[in-house]
Parts: C-alpha cells; sequence; structure tokens
C-alpha cells in the first residue's frame, strides 16, 4: 500500500473542504481572442464588412488597471481621518482572485467591480475639482442616506489621490420612486434618479471638456481639439452622403450638450459609435445570460460570457473606431494605455449573469385575460415565452438582407416599422433591429429602441401614429410634436383589451 506523507495529508484535509464547499473551479477564458474577434461583429450597414478590432497582442501589451475605488462623502458628512486614510493607504486591487474560493466569492467580487469600478481615462487629480468636491460650500441639498454622493469616487494611485466617476453603476442602476435600488437596469426610466446624483453632473462634464472626452466616455482623449472634430470622430459616418455629417462638424459645445441633453431626459445616451441625432435606450442587464445579441441593433453576439466580457472590454477600453478603409481617428488623439485583468472582466460577468428583476407587484384580475390577448394577437410568435424575445433579428426599414449574410445571424424576413436612422445611418447601424426581450417591461419604462414612447400606454395609444402627437419620450430638439410610426400591433384593440393587455405585460 502507497504511503501518503504526513504532512502532504494534512495539506490535503485543509484544503479540501474548501473544494467540497464551493465545488466551483473558474474557467477564465481569454477576453482578446483574435479568432474569437474575427466573426464576432454584425458586418455595418451600407459597408458590409465587420468593425475591425485591435489585435489580441496590442490589446494585451496594455498595463493592466485593478484599483479600488472609495465613496466620495458630501461636505459635513465624511468620517474623522478618512481623507488622511486614502492618502495613507496608497494603491489597493480592486478583486483578489487568489482569495476567491468559491462561485458565490466570484460573484461577490463581481458586484465590487459592477459597483466601484471607474472610468479610468476620467481620473482627475486637479486641485480645483478636488477643492470644489469637498469644499464646504459645495453642501448638495440631498444626499445618500449613507453621507455619500452617489456616481463619483475617490481612488488612491502611485500619483496620489484622484476624483473618478463610476463605470457601470452609474448608467446601469435604477432607483424606484419608494428608493427600492434595482441593480442592473437602466436608470433613466418611469422614476428619474434621485436629484442628489446630478449635482455632480456639472463636474463630470468640466472634467470631460478638460480630457477631450465626450459624453459616454469613449476611451479616446481629444484635448485641444474643436468640438466639431471631437464630434465628427465620435459620431461621423464617412460613407453616408448627408448633411449629418457636416452639422456635426459645426456643432457649438453649447448645441451638444442641449443634443445630449434631450437623450438624458428620455432615458438614451449618445454612446461613442451611436449618434447625437438617432438615440439608443441605456440597455437593461437584468437577464442578459438569455440575450443573443448585444445594443438594440445588434451589433455583436452573445455566445457565452467571453463575450460579455469583450463586450464590456470594448466600450471601456479596446474599441478601434476603424470601419472597412474609414479609420475614425485624427492625429491629435489619443487612445486610454490602459485595460481590466481577464479575471476582473470575468467576475464582472458572473455578477451580470445573476441579476435578479425585483419582486413583481402588478398582478390582478385582467392579467390573466390579457394573456390570452397576447397570444391571440400573435404577440408570442415574436416575443416567445418564457424568455419573452425570439432572440432574432428584424429588418430596419428600406434594408434589404444581403445575399452573404454570416450564418450564425439570425433574422426575420420582415420589419416592424420603427424609426430606422439608427440601424442605417449610424456606426452602430447594422440594418438590423433585435428583438427585445417584454421580461421586465413594467420597471423599465421608455419603449422603442429609441425610447420614444414613455409608457405602456403610450404604446397602445392609437393617436401616437398621428402628427399632433406628443411624445412622453425621446423626441427631435427644436420639435414639440410629431408621429411615432412602428410597431403597430395592438393599436386597434378596443379600450378593454388595451388595458387587459397592458395588465399582463406588467407581470413579466
Amino acid at each position: 500500500m502507497m504511503r501518503i506523507p504526513l504532512i502532504t495529508f494534512a495539506l490535503w484535509l485543509t484544503v479540501s473542504p474548501l473544494w467540497a464547499q464551493s465545488g466551483f473551479k473558474p474557467e477564465i477564458p481569454k477576453v482578446w481572442d483574435d479568432a474569437a474577434l474575427s466573426d464576432w461583429a454584425t458586418p455595418i450597414a451600407g459597408l458590409n464588412v465587420r468593425p475591425k478590432h485591435i489585435s489580441a497582442k496590442e490589446y494585451y501589451s496594455l498595463p493592466e488597471d485593478n484599483l479600488r475605488t472609495y465613496p466620495v462623502y458630501a461636505p459635513g458628512h465624511e468620517p474623522a481621518g478618512y481623507w488622511k486614510m486614502l492618502h495613507r493607504v496608497g494603491p489597493k486591487l480592486l478583486i483578489e482572485p487568489g482569495k476567491l474560493k468559491s462561485q458565490a466569492d466570484w460573484i461577490e467580487a463581481g458586484r465590487r467591480v459592477f459597483d466601484e469600478a471607474d472610468f479610468i481615462h476620467l481620473r482627475t487629480y486637479d486641485p480645483k475639482y478636488i477643492r470644489e468636491i469637498r469644499s464646504p460650500n459645495q453642501a448638495p441639498a440631498r444626499v445618500a442616506p449613507d453621507g455619500t454622493m452617489p456616481g463619483i469616487r475617490w481612488v488612491p494611485t502611485k500619483r496620489g489621490v484622484a476624483l473618478t466617476f463610476l463605470n457601470c453603476s452609474f448608467c446601469h442602476t435604477q432607483y424606484r420612486e419608494d428608493g427600492t435600488r434595482i441593480t442592473g437596469a437602466p436608470f433613466r426610466s418611469i422614476a428619474p434618479r434621485p436629484p442628489e446624483t446630478f449635482l455632480v453632473w456639472p463636474i463630470i462634464s468640466r472634467v470631460m471638456l478638460d480630457k477631450g472626452v465626450l459624453v459616454g466616455a469613449p476611451p479616446f482623449f481629444m484635448e485641444s481639439q474643436p468640438i466639431g472634430t471631437r464630434l465628427y470622430q465620435a459620431y461621423g459616418v464617412p460613407w453616408r452622403d448627408d448633411e449629418t455629417n457636416e452639422r456635426l462638424k459645426r456643432l457649438t459645445q453649447s448645441e451638444y450638450e442641449a443634443l445630449d441633453l434631450a437623450f438624458r431626459a428620455s432615458g438614451g445616451i449618445a454612446r461613442w459609435n451611436g449618434s447625437l441625432f438617432y438615440p439608443a435606450k441605456i440597455p437593461d442587464l437584468i437577464g442578459v445570460k438569455d440575450r443573443k445579441y448585444f445594443d438594440a441593433t445588434g451589433t455583436h453576439q452573445h455566445r457565452g460570457i467571453a463575450d460579455l466580457m469583450r463586450y464590456a472590454a470594448l466600450i471601456s477600453f479596446a474599441d478601434t473606431t476603424e470601419f472597412g478603409p474609414y479609420k475614425m481617428i485624427g492625429g491629435g488623439t489619443k487612445r486610454l494605455k490602459a485595460r481590466m485583468p481577464d479575471t476582473t472582466l470575468y467576475a464582472l460577468a458572473l455578477y451580470i449573469y445573476s441579476l435578479q428583476p425585483p419582486p413583481n407587484p402588478n398582478f390582478n384580475d385582467q392579467a390573466e385575460a390579457g394573456q390570452k390577448l397576447f397570444q391571440r394577437e400573435g404577440c408570442a410568435k415574436c416575443h416567445v415565452p418564457p424568455l419573452y424575445t425570439s432572440n432574432k433579428l428584424t429588418l430596419a426599414e428600406g434594408f434589404t438582407r444581403p445575399k452573404d449574410l454570416p450564418a450564425s445571424l439570425d433574422v426575420l424576413p420582415f420589419s416592424v416599422g420603427t424609426d430606422p436612422g439608427l440601424a442605417l445611418k449610424t456606426r452602430k447601424g447594422t440594418g438590423f433591429y433585435k428583438v427585445p426581450s417584454l421580461k421586465g417591461v413594467w420597471y423599465r419604462g421608455h419603449y422603442l429602441h429609441d425610447g420614444s414612447v414613455a409608457s405602456l400606454d403610450e404604446m397602445f395609444d392609437p393617436s401616437r401614429t398621428k402628427d399632433d402627437h406628443l411624445p412622453g419620450g425621446w423626441r427631435p430638439l427644436g420639435t414639440n410634436r410629431r408621429a411615432i410610426h412602428g410597431h403597430e400591433f395592438g393599436l386597434d384593440l378596443t379600450d378593454d383589451e388595451r388595458e387587459q393587455l397592458i395588465a399582463f405585460l406588467k407581470t413579466l
């Protein structure tokens, strides 16, 4: 019989219960993999080529950044000695993978990434901003219950303590009117984000202006460049010969801010590669594990957790902004030279996969009748239970399906007639819109891909297709009344039937 050394046996007794308890051995995929990237993105409408990605070699040459951040307390609420502690503690790791022993540990680490990770390229050491945040004269009218100022953080680095701004949680956390927090939900929805959050927005805007970073926080610095030059790099579509490109180049700072404000008022954001004229909503991350595509236009496939990791990397620090022969970045623009470790992105993705909707209070006697109407009207053909989506793409109005469409894309052969601007006139334009899931419509608010419709009542109001309709959601700057066309299923229902259908949808 083979004898096991006593010290080895003792070590086994110490370690094995941990693995037995967790049963979890993380298999962390390589985020930036050239083979996986080659057929990941959907070809761009008008070019029929996929966006270019940086190589895996270039990606992994970027230095890792995995720093812990700390709350910013409102003046008068900062604990004694807190500011000195931040300077004394020095840079610390946001997560420490070697200490994570179970799946629960990894998910909790992902929660920290979601709640604390910052926009690396928006860190500022400028003393005027730090003094402004800590000044007793700042004294915001309202603060979070724990005395902190939402949206901003301190980050100790080798250079000192920087003021910084949250990445994931800033856009993907919703607060209900009763104070309930819904993690993963878009924050601009039926209930607005608490007013105290926006007290820091002027500072965020000024830091972005100083660094030449646009709203949406793209991973590029465009200091000292005219605003029109910055905007064209962010949103220009040179393969389309239309007035929009020239209009971007002529915009002033105040005109840009007004356009962005119109987006933010209706649940959207002018993200890099998107548009100032054709909005897209901030997506709901709850249930993303079961979605086949990212973005309203299905810009990238979701084939597994590695794709969620690389999508987070792409929008935060790895975009190239190159489309076929078109390179949108000018010579004076600098790329962010940092990235999150693969382990950090893995923990974040695990946490996002774990997100669950809040308890649903919307059950009444009409919901059962509404479910029957849902089936009778054919809604389930596209919004297939139990996910309430077919996970397919639909054609944007005016787009013809290419003959050489990649086999991995599952496209329905029709359009629902919604505004095709985002899908055809932007760098996120694929010619398609994905069929959204109806799960969670009761807490999300702002419907259709552009957030034009503010409520389910408006969605099923026949008058929304008339030119004198007053949209409850997004409307082009300078426009008051206009028709909202598209997805006109259910508009011919009776008043009672509409109430029943809406009652059912609110239960999803």
